[in-house]
């Protein structure tokens, strides 16, 4: 069996304040994008789990305690799965960009290995838990996080094309949040205001993302970096995905976004690059 494990960007993200389990209260208008790690599995005999990475970012991931291993761990403690696996998981999302490569690769083996139960309430706060606080966001193609509990999808699904560059940085979640300071105040999202394509880009533009300014003060690439892709023809906008160091521009169509693509990858040689549209 292979699976596809998608990656996710927040098209806007508010900080609304610090919980007292030290996580952060977030709101985020968000979709998934068809840049994705691939899983292949197997069943196998024996009592240990062979999990093996492949793929341009693997290099970056902690072999004996990661998404899956937990996963599997939890999934077996909860008596929901039995059997053992021979896992492949080829890395094509980059790691520490805020794609939430990693959560994805738990989320979408979760639905293919629970396909045939109810999943719990309880089961998903236990593998938040051990996963991440972002596992529900895979179980959208887009969608609207009113906090980290509770998520609306949305009704109309719009075609978006992105250019999504990142300058091989590692930008740690666990540190740019400890640098908030300052908090937003919720907003609430009505979608019946914005049906159309082009009401909902320019709700897009008229939000941020709150971690950015920290982001940028961190690492003046990226500031650059959202400069020269907002330059691009045909932007609307450019922006930081979460917390993590991929860039990335919004385009009015798939032409005018490969066309910056090329461009941008001349400046910016060592860099990676990639095209991606909606799921």
């Amino acid at each position: 069996m292979i699976l596809k494990s998608y990656a996710k960007i927040n098209l806007s993200l508010i900080v609304n304040s610090k919980r007292k389990d030290n996580l952060h209260e977030i709101q985020s208008l968000f979709c998934l994008i068809d840049l994705a790690d691939k899983i292949k599995l197997n069943k196998i005999e024996g009592k240990k789990d062979k999990i093996i990475f492949n793929g341009p970012f693997s290099h970056l991931i902690n072999k004996k305690n990661n998404s899956i291993f937990n996963l599997l761990n939890l999934l077996r403690k909860l008596r929901l799965i039995s059997n053992f696996y021979s896992i492949v998981i080829t890395k094509n999302i980059p790691v520490f960009g805020g794609l939430g490569g990693g959560t994805s690769n738990a989320a979408f083996l979760m639905k293919f290995l629970l396909r045939r139960k109810k999943i719990k309430g309880n089961t998903f706060k236990k593998a938040e838990n051990v996963v991440g606080s972002d596992l529900r966001f895979f179980f959208y193609k887009q969608g609207f996080l009113k906090n980290l509990g509770n998520i609306t999808s949305l009704k109309k699904k719009h075609r978006l094309f992105f250019i999504l560059i990142q300058p091989k940085i590692k930008c740690s979640t666990k540190d740019i949040y400890s640098r908030v300071k300052k908090y937003s105040s919720k907003k609430p999202w009505n979608e019946k205001k914005i049906i159309s394509k082009k009401n909902f880009i320019k709700q897009l533009i008229s939000k941020n993302n709150d971690l950015q300014s920290i982001v940028e003060k961190k690492y003046p690439i990226i500031k650059k970096l959202l400069t020269d892709l907002k330059k691009e023809k045909g932007c609307y906008f450019s922006r930081i995905t979460g917390s993590g160091s991929v860039s990335y521009g919004l385009f009015d169509d798939k032409i005018a976004a490969k066309k910056a693509l090329i461009k941008l990858k001349k400046k910016y040689p060592k860099f990676w690059f990639s095209f991606a549209k909606t799921v």
